[in-house]
C-alpha cells in the first residue's frame, strides 16, 4: 500500500465520501485493501468494508488474519455475514470456520446457504491439518468420451466458477479420476478427436486424509499449479491450488524456526500478541531447560575436588560443552529440514547416521587437534590429552545425536523440530561434561 496515498483515503473515509472512496479503491488489490482496514478504526471500517462489492469483499477479507476477522465478523451484521461467507471460496470458508470458537462457527453455518451449508459440513468433516480442509470443490472436469470441441464448450460453462482452469481433469461416469490435462494440451488438439485421445493416464493425486505438508511436497516437486484430491476410491473431491499451499507452508516454516528457539508457536501475528501470551509461549520450555541444566550443575559438583586438584580443566570446560551443542545443532538442523522436505525420509536413517559419523570424526579430528595444542600450552601434554580426546569426542557424539533425536521423533510420530538447538546443547552440556570428567580421570589418574 502507497504510505503517500493513505492520507487522503483516510480522510475520504473521515468524510465518509464513499463514492469516490469506492471509485479510489477500484484499482487497488485485495491485500491493499486488507492492510487499509487495518488503518481505519473500529467505527468505521465496516462502514468502509461494506462500500466493497461481494466478491471483492470476500477476497479481501481472506487476506486478513484470523484475529481481524473475527474482529470484523463480530463489527457485521448477520446479512452482511452472509453475503460474505456465500462468495468466500471453499477452502477460504473452511479456514475461517475451523479457527472461530465452537459457538461461533455454529452461528455462522446457520447463516449458509443449504449448498453451502452441505459444502462446509462436508470440508470441516476431515481431520485437522488434512489435505480435506485445505481443498476447494471448484474444479473442471470433462469426460473422456467428449470431443475436443465439445470439452472446450464444457470449460467455458463450468470455469467461471473455478479455482483454477489451467489443469483440466478427465472424470469416468463414477467419478473416477482418470487423467489431469493441461489446458493448452486440450485447446491444441483437433476439435474433431475425442478427449481420450490426448490422455496418457499420467497424473499425482492426494488423499484427503494425507497431512497438508504433503501437498506442500508434492506441488513442489512436481511443479503444478494444482492438485486433484481423491478419496479412498479414486473418486475426485476437489482440488488443493498452489496459492493454499504457499499458506500451509509460510505457516509450517513459522512453526518450525519458533520450536527451533525452544518457542511455542504463536497463533496470532507478534505485533497483536500481549506480553502474558508471549511469556505462556516460553516459560515452558525455559523451565524445563532449567531443570536439564540442574543436572550439569550436579555433576560439575560431584567432581568438585578433581577440578580442585587440576583447576586448569575448569578453563575448558565452556570451550567443550558448547562446540558440542554447536556441532549437535548443526547435524539436527540438517537432519530436520532434510526431513521436512522429503529429502531424507525414515528408513534412510541408517545412511544419515553413516554420513554424519563419517563428518564427525573429521570435525571431531579437526578440532581435537587444536584443542589438544591449547591444552599442552596452558597445562602440558597431559592436559592437552585430556582435552583432545575429550573435544573428539564430544563432538562425534553430537554428531550422533543430532541425527538420532529427530529421526527418533519422526518415528513417535512428533515434530522433529522439537530438537532444537536449545534442547541438543542442553542434553550436549551433561554428556558433554561427563565425557570429559570420565577422560580426564581415566587419563590423570594413569600419571
Amino acid at each position: 500500500m502507497n504510505e503517500l496515498i493513505l492520507p487522503e483515503i483516510l480522510e475520504l473515509v473521515e468524510k465518509r465520501k464513499w463514492q469516490e472512496l469506492t471509485a479510489r479503491l477500484a484499482d487497488w488489490r485485495e491485500p491493499e485493501i486488507a492492510d487499509l482496514l487495518l488503518h481505519v478504526a473500529k467505527t468505521e471500517r465496516v462502514l468502509l468494508y461494506r462500500t466493497l462489492p461481494r466478491r471483492q469483499a470476500a477476497r479481501v477479507f481472506a487476506h486478513l488474519d484470523h484475529e481481524h476477522q473475527d474482529a470484523l465478523l463480530s463489527e457485521l451484521g448477520d446479512e452482511d455475514t452472509r453475503h460474505l461467507l456465500a462468495h468466500m471460496k471453499p477452502d477460504d470458508r473452511t479456514a475461517l470456520l475451523e479457527e472461530l470458537p465452537a459457538e461461533v462457527t455454529q452461528r455462522l453455518l446457520k447463516l449458509l446457504s443449504p449448498e453451502d451449508l452441505v459444502e462446509a459440513r462436508q470440508l470441516l468433516g476431515y481431520p485437522e491439518e488434512s489435505v480435506g480442509r485445505l481443498m476447494t470443490p471448484n474444479y473442471v472436469s470433462v469426460s473422456q468420451e467428449m470431443t475436443i470441441a465439445e470439452a472446450i464448450d464444457s470449460i467455458r460453462r463450468s470455469g467461471v466458477d473455478s479455482e483454477t482452469f489451467n489443469l483440466v481433469y478427465v472424470v469416468g461416469e463414477d467419478g473416477r479420476l482418470l487423467d489431469g490435462l493441461r489446458l493448452r494440451a486440450i485447446i491444441m488438439a483437433d476439435p474433431e478427436d475425442k478427449v481420450e485421445s490426448i490422455m496418457d493416464h499420467s497424473y499425482v493425486s492426494l488423499s484427503a486424509f494425507d497431512d497438508r505438508e504433503k501437498a506442500v511436497q508434492m506441488i513442489q516437486r512436481y511443479d503444478l499449479y494444482a492438485l486433484p484430491v481423491v478419496d479412498s476410491e479414486g473418486v475426485l473431491l476437489g482440488i488443493v491450488t498452489v496459492d493454499d499451499v504457499m499458506d500451509v507452508a509460510q505457516a509450517e516454516a513459522t512453526e518450525d524456526f519458533y520450536k527451533s528457539a525452544a518457542v511455542s508457536p504463536l497463533e496470532m501475528p507478534y505485533s497483536s500478541a500481549t506480553a502474558p501470551a508471549l511469556f505462556s509461549k516460553r516459560i515452558g520450555w525455559l523451565t524445563v531447560l532449567i531443570l536439564v541444566n540442574l543436572v550439569s550443575a550436579r555433576l560439575i559438583a560431584g567432581y568438585e575436588e578433581y577440578l580442585m586438584q587440576y583447576f586448569v580443566l575448569a578453563f575448558f570446560m565452556p570451550l567443550l560443552i558448547d562446540s558440542g551443542g554447536n556441532a549437535g545443532s548443526q547435524s539436527a538442523t540438517l537432519m530436520i529440514r532434510a526431513l521436512a522436505t522429503g529429502d531424507l525420509q525414515l528408513q534412510q536413517w541408517g545412511r544419515a547416521l553413516l554420513k554424519e559419523l563419517a563428518v564427525g570424526l573429521l570435525l571431531g579430528g579437526v578440532t581435537g587437534v587444536l584443542t589438544y595444542a591449547l591444552g599442552v600450552y596452558r597445562g602440558g601434554h597431559e592436559i592437552g590429552l585430556v582435552v583432545g580426546l575429550s573435544m573428539m569426542a564430544i563432538v562425534l557424539l553430537a554428531n550422533l545425536i543430532g541425527v538420532i533425536l529427530p529421526f527418533s521423533l519422526v518415528r513417535a510420530k512428533l515434530d522433529p523440530a522439537v530438537a532444537s538447538s536449545p534442547l541438543i546443547t542442553s542434553m550436549m552440556d551433561i554428556l558433554g561434561l561427563g565425557l570429559y570428567f570420565w577422560i580426564g580421570t581415566m587419563i590423570l589418574s594413569l600419571n
